[in-house]
């Protein structure tokens, strides 16, 4: 189909045929077309290469404040200078009369060996002709002037000094037509808006797709009848471990597994009887002298389940379905499925009647909602939670099954120091696997590598 043109490209066309390079500017006052008119109009054209947009930048130089006094009374060295050239003068009249700039002033007088100075007047040495930056402050004046227009050795002198001068940056833009416009007749060509004209392709700004996954993964949580909780990114070890029967010398409380807050400590981790009945459990069950000390250090949470004890055992319910979902902490190598820092999921549910089918069936029901069928469990260990298990699903790309959630019935060794009376299933695991799975992945660091290809062909509803 042959082109068409709007009339705002046949004004801009004809006058570039009669002035072959003009500014945006010039094109304004050729064309009668407003500014936005112009701008459009030189767009339109580029896209269709018809129209060549030349762009560069150019300073330009005037006075600042200084600049200006000394434009209109003179360097401050060449004031001094004129006080003595018809002989000495008392320091301090000088002083008086020059006011705040004698200081720069027989500062470079000095420097320069025109003046010498006894204890309480000034002698004139030798009065040059004309003095270093002086030609350039005549040049500019009250001008806006090209820098290249000025010595640019003669011009450094002034620039050295405070609001003396002023720099600005133009950008230029020069507009050309192409050969190919150059021999159009544009004069009987249709304004008509051609509908089968290729359009430039425009990706909208969209959430991220792992944003995506947590939005839906909380919204299936949300209408399954949870409520969601929200805690601290750092929490005391207390609650982080001890809380969670998790002895003080378990692995995963060392530097090389968990993020510690250097010389941090909370000094009131929770009440009395809470301390002394979560270090009664470990003394009796683990068998090992508790530290209090070490149960006040701060980490950087390693599991979203501090936030969930802590709110059964400031809460104490009979019957609760929450959730809590947010950024972990693991002090782990970075590789295809281990990431220093993630997105976790973790719920309970309270009540005298919970049970592990109901557990399971839970967690059934969450992955049919997030569109994975395959899934099965398997028996596992977990510090504070008995019976535990692994909730394993199936990988089509990989060709194997998986690791994802786990999940178990907290220990009585974990709700009863708490206060907590009635059965808590819990359970847990990484928001990245399960954006891996969805999104066909098979490594987690993707998602953080800002790749636009990969965001852009990834469609908001999957």
């Amino acid at each position: 189909m042959s082109q068409v043109f709007h009339d705002i490209e046949k004004k801009i066309i004809n006058s570039l045929k009669e002035n072959s390079i003009q500014t945006p500017e010039t094109l304004e006052n050729s064309t009668q077309l407003s500014p936005d008119q112009i701008r459009r109009g030189i767009e339109w054209l580029k896209l269709k290469d018809l129209a060549i947009v030349d762009e560069s930048k150019s300073s330009v130089i005037s006075l600042g404040k200084n600049g200006l006094d000394s434009f209109e009374k003179g360097l401050p060295e060449r004031r001094l200078l004129n006080l003595v050239k018809n002989g000495p003068k008392k320091l301090s009249e000088i002083q008086k009369e020059l006011g705040f700039i004698f200081g720069p002033a027989i500062g470079l007088c000095r420097k320069n060996n025109w003046i010498e100075t006894s204890s309480d007047e000034i002698i004139l040495k030798t009065l040059p002709s004309e003095l270093p930056g002086e030609k350039s402050l005549q040049l500019i004046g009250n001008n806006k002037l090209s820098k290249d227009q000025i010595d640019k050795t003669d011009l450094s002198e002034l620039s050295k000094r405070p609001d003396f001068i002023i720099e600005d940056i133009i950008k230029n833009k020069k507009v050309s037509l192409t050969d190919s416009a150059k021999s159009l007749d544009v004069s009987n060509i249709s304004g008509a808006i051609d509908v089968e004209a290729e359009v430039p392709e425009i990706f909208v700004a969209r959430t991220h797709p792992l944003k995506d996954t947590i939005d839906e993964i909380r919204e299936i949580f949300v209408t399954l009848g949870f409520s969601e909780i929200i805690g601290n990114m750092t929490q005391s070890s207390f609650w982080n471990f001890d809380a969670l029967f998790t002895p003080q010398d378990h692995p995963a409380r060392e530097l090389q597994d968990t993020f510690f807050l250097d010389g941090i400590s909370d000094k009131k981790i929770a009440n009395p009887e809470q301390i002394r009945k979560v270090s009664d459990s470990h003394k009796k069950n683990w068998r090992y002298q508790w530290d209090i000390n070490e149960a006040r250090k701060m980490v950087l949470r390693t599991h979203t389940t501090c936030v969930t004890i802590k709110h059964l055992a400031e809460n104490k319910p009979d019957e609760a379905r929450i959730f809590s979902l947010g950024r972990v902490f693991r002090n782990e190598k970075v590789s295809y499925k281990h990431l220093v820092e993630f997105n976790q999921i973790e719920g309970i549910v309270v009540g005298k009647d919970a049970n592990l089918r109901n557990l399971m069936g839970i967690q059934r029901e969450f992955y049919k909602r997030i569109g994975i069928t395959k899934i099965k469990f398997w028996p596992t260990f977990f510090p504070y939670t008995e019976p535990s298990l692994q909730t394993m699903v199936y990988n089509e790309k990989l060709g194997k099954w998986i690791e994802l959630f786990g999940m178990g019935i907290f220990r009585p060794e974990v709700t009863k120091p708490l206060g907590i009376t009635k059965p808590v299933l819990a359970w847990g695991g990484g928001i990245e696997r399960i954006a891996m799975l969805k999104y066909d992945l098979d490594d987690v660091r993707e998602f953080y590598n800002n790749n636009l290809g990969w965001l852009r062909s990834n469609t908001k509803c999957q």
